[in-house]
């Protein structure tokens, strides 16, 4: 396998990209007690980074041929380069939602300020965790590749190593926070669009067990599920907030 992480130099982007991960995983985290749309938007960035750095890994292995979509590596590629496009887009759109608020600040802070404190130390509980779980990974994978290369994952599956954990850990923060919003709010829009986020982020995490176009298709289902649900959460507050002003 580590012929195949050396042996052409566009290759060699994948390392930063790495990097690149390691400061967005920061950045969820960060963002985490400040906004629950924030925080779900860096879940899709990630997952779209990850795509993206494995297309660097994809064009170093292209054959540039006319029988294109009979070869999987090129077909991988063609699906992973739409799907990226996709996501960028769905992202954008993602963002433009989640900054739209119908309800003044002022009538929510205190409770606002209690369901923060509580994300905060969801949060401090993920730091240590993470970097255990990174470290963790490091040290099994160069044991591994070092001690007993020909028993390794093939090079596809470097691409899931952490991340494949570190989703199935966001589910299970999805649903604590989904569990301490309900003492804070019974809105049911709120609780929909809380629910609907954890089903985006399974889907996400099942498309690390699945490969070629299956997994693009569920990692753009499980953004697109996304969006459409915070739009129609959207759209049901600002209803709400003009059934409420044409009352008074």
């Amino acid at each position: 396998m580590g012929a195949d992480l050396l042996e052409n130099p566009i290759s060699a982007v994948y390392t930063p990209f790495s990097f690149i991960l390691i400061y967005e995983v920061y950045l969820l985290i960060y963002y985490l007690p400040k906004s629950i749309t924030t925080y779900i938007t860096k879940q899709y960035e990630i997952i779209t980074l990850i795509i993206i750095r494995k297309l660097f890994k994809d064009l170093s292995s292209l054959e540039l041929s006319s029988d294109w979509f009979e070869i999987k590596g090129d077909l991988q590629f063609t699906y992973d380069l739409i799907g990226s496009l996709l996501l960028f887009y769905l992202i954008f759109q993602f963002q433009k939602q989640g900054k739209k608020k119908f309800v003044p600040v002022d009538l929510i802070k205190p409770r606002i300020d209690k369901f923060v404190y509580k994300k905060k130390m969801i949060a401090v509980v993920l730091v240590p965790l993470f970097f255990g779980m990174a470290l963790y990974t490091l040290v099994v994978w160069s044991l591994g590749f070092s001690l007993i290369p020909n028993e390794l994952a093939p090079f596809e599956s470097v691409n899931n190593l952490f991340f494949d954990e570190f989703f199935a850990v966001l589910i299970l923060v999805d649903v604590v926070l989904l569990l301490i919003s309900l003492f804070y709010t019974d809105q049911f829009n709120k609780i929909i669009r809380n629910s609907g986020f954890i089903i985006s982020t399974i889907l996400i995490r099942m498309s690390f067990g699945v490969s070629g176009a299956i997994s693009t298709i569920l990692i753009v289902a499980a953004v697109l599920f996304g969006l459409a649900m915070i739009t129609v959460h959207n759209n049901y507050e600002k209803d709400m907030l003009l059934e409420g002003v044409k009352k008074k």
